[in-house]
């Protein structure tokens, strides 16, 4: 099994060069979000931004979207009611990008989102002596409502990584799993709580240039199994070849990075079927209770999402040989086309 991911970045770097390629400097993986961002939107097109948050808790599944996708703004607001599979939802994508603010940054500076019917409010949250101890999730549709707090311990592990395609294509991307989550919930008049100590929250921040066409494969995972706080996360597809990849297990906020590429089993055409994800000490099971469907085809601009939500069971042997067990950690497995 090819072994990758041998870089690990400890200290900041700019994202770009001064001429708007990749700094190469910047190219490995880190535990904290040191990558700065600030020179991605120096106007080559192709530039991809987003905070994607979603939500788990014990009756309901919320989840944000708030991205600029250099030719739009696509924006999504999505709940779930698990005992119903009763959905609340709307999205907006608006053309040419309007309405829209995302920080140069991750956690420098606020994200906003406003369509018809849609408005969206992430915001960072600092103690007196400017420590970052959360992120404030607020977003409203018809029907539903939610305030959500996703709390950062002291000492959470996220796992960052930038993917090169080349030196014009390339993503840098968070992945940030198992964040304690509280807060609530209104969905028609009804109030409801995001419970503490049975909530989690998970991060998708990325910024970058991608090419027009690609496949994905996501997963990941939040709970607590055999006493202990777990995070998942695995990708697969789109960073094959680039020597980057994104799969770690968060163990009681101390990240494990998974350095192989990972082999993923199951059927696009049956995502409800179970899948398995394995390799570099980890075997992971994952069973689905509910496919979220997303079609879109606009001739040049296509995408096709099945994002099914479900449990992740298994096993997972870190580098120091400790072996790890788990069970019933809630969260996604998720199949993405684009072309965009």
């Amino acid at each position: 099994m090819t072994q990758v991911d041998t870089r690990e970045l400890t200290s900041e770097v700019s994202l770009t060069g001064p001429d708007g390629r990749l700094d190469r400097a910047a190219v490995g993986w880190a535990r904290r979000p040191l990558v700065d961002t600030a020179g991605i939107g120096c106007g080559w097109g192709r530039t991809k931004r987003w905070e994607y948050w979603n939500v788990t808790t014990p009756t309901h599944i919320l989840a944000l979207t708030v991205s600029h996708i250099d030719y739009a703004a696509v924006h999504e607001v999505w709940v779930l009611e698990r005992e119903t599979e009763h959905t609340w939802q709307r999205s907006a994508t608006v053309i040419p990008a309007r309405g829209v603010e995302l920080p140069a940054r991750l956690e420098h500076g606020r994200s906003r989102a406003s369509a018809r019917h849609l408005a969206i409010a992430i915001d960072e949250l600092t103690s007196d002596d400017g420590r970052h101890h959360g992120t404030r999730l607020r977003a409203r549709i018809p029907g539903a409502s939610f305030d959500v707090v996703a709390q950062l311990p002291e000492g959470h592990e996220r796992l960052a990584v930038v993917v090169p395609w080349d030196d014009k294509r390339f993503q840098y991307t968070v992945k940030d799993v198992a964040r304690p989550a509280h807060g609530t919930l209104v969905l028609d008049g009804r109030r409801l709580e995001v419970p503490a100590g049975e909530s989690w929250a998970v991060l998708d921040h990325g910024r970058g240039r991608w090419p027009y066409d690609v496949t994905w494969s996501w997963g990941a995972g939040s709970g607590r199994s055999g006493g202990r706080v777990i995070g998942l996360q695995v990708g697969g597809r789109w960073t094959d070849g680039t020597g980057s990849t994104e799969n770690a297990v968060v163990v009681d906020g101390r990240l494990h990075k998974v350095r192989a590429e990972l082999t993923w089993e199951y059927d696009p055409a049956e995502p409800m079927r179970p899948w398995r994800v394995h390799g570099g000490g980890l075997d992971a099971r994952f069973e689905p209770f509910y496919d979220k469907v997303t079609r879109t085809n606009l001739l040049i601009v296509s995408a096709s999402t099945d994002q099914c939500f479900g449990h992740w069971s298994g096993t997972f042997r870190s580098d120091d040989g400790d072996q790890l067990t788990f069970e019933g950690l809630l969260g996604w497995a998720e199949h993405v086309h684009n072309r965009w």
